[in-house]
């Protein structure tokens, strides 16, 4: 299993399992992006396995961003650090 989620006060928290490689993240952010249009959140949390994420793990951040900025629907990371987040919001942008 990838991610797991739950959904909370109109929050979808969805958590990683795992960091990503090339191999399944397309995989999660398609799960991800399924999740959101099937709830219709107010507001994506992400709690990802490691402060320092790997690219690919990086990449699905990256792209269910973009898609949850598209709908309006903010998305924040748990778990991460400070440089994460930066390297989220340049890629993302």
């Amino acid at each position: 299993m990838l991610i797991s989620h739950a959904v909370r006060h109109d929050a979808l928290h969805v958590t990683l399992h795992r960091d990503l490689d090339v191999t399944n993240r397309a995989a999660a952010a398609l799960q991800i992006q399924a999740l959101v249009q099937e709830h219709r959140p107010v507001r994506v949390v992400i709690v990802v396995p490691a402060a320092d994420p790997s690219p690919a793990t990086l990449s699905a951040l990256a792209r269910a961003h973009r898609m949850c900025a598209g709908l309006g629907v903010p998305l924040t990371l748990s778990g991460a650090s400070d440089r994460t987040r930066r390297l989220l919001d340049a890629n993302s942008a």
